[in-house]
């Protein structure tokens, strides 16, 4: 169960439009804007790719556009992993798969973390979890790839900004290009 890069853009273009839960903006501009910060920040492409496939997860599943609000965590980050692993490396598709547990992780060792989460973000944390414990903390950054979920999850709280200028879908196809793998 993978996609192609071609299947991931045409996804991008038939639910992209979507709103993304509660956010001001749609899952690909979301998308978008969180891969432009990731590239202007002089990231290497797998990291730009993993800004904008972080959400993919929440374009496959079929639970409906705020399934927060019905109380259901749709796990977007673990749903994601599947379509991605045959084609991307793990520097691609870990932070991805680590993303929401970066949240977790930014709650308890930043004390001003909360103050930048969006009240949608906030109503997510409860559904996956809440912040995690110490404990919890620790192991979280002791794994491989924890460093670069915690950075892709800085962006992806930054990327909500309503009509905000972006690269368009068709300027990351050389990026996703560059870190897929060839075909075997």
């Amino acid at each position: 169960m993978h996609l192609t890069i071609p299947e991931l853009l045409q996804l991008f273009i038939d639910r992209g439009t979507l709103p993304y839960g509660s956010e001001a903006v749609s899952q690909l501009d979301h998308a978008l804007q969180c891969a432009a910060l990731a590239k202007t920040a002089h990231q290497p492409s797998e990291m730009v790719a993993a800004c904008l496939l972080h959400d993919l997860g929440h374009l496959v599943h079929h639970l409906g556009v705020r399934a927060a609000d019905q109380g259901i965590d749709d796990c977007h980050e673990y749903r994601a992993v599947p379509y991605l692993t045959a084609q991307f490396s793990a520097a691609v598709w870990q932070p991805i798969r680590l993303h929401v547990q970066a949240k977790r992780y930014l709650c308890t060792a930043d004390p001003q973390y909360w103050q930048v989460l969006s009240e949608g973000s906030k109503e997510t944390l409860v559904l996956q979890g809440g912040p995690f414990s110490e404990a919890e903390a620790t192991a979280f950054m002791a794994q491989p790839y924890a460093a670069a979920a915690v950075q892709l999850r800085r962006w992806d709280d930054l990327a909500k900004v309503p009509n905000l200028p972006t690269p368009s879908l068709r300027d990351f196809i050389p990026i996703l290009e560059t870190c897929a793998r060839a075909p075997a």
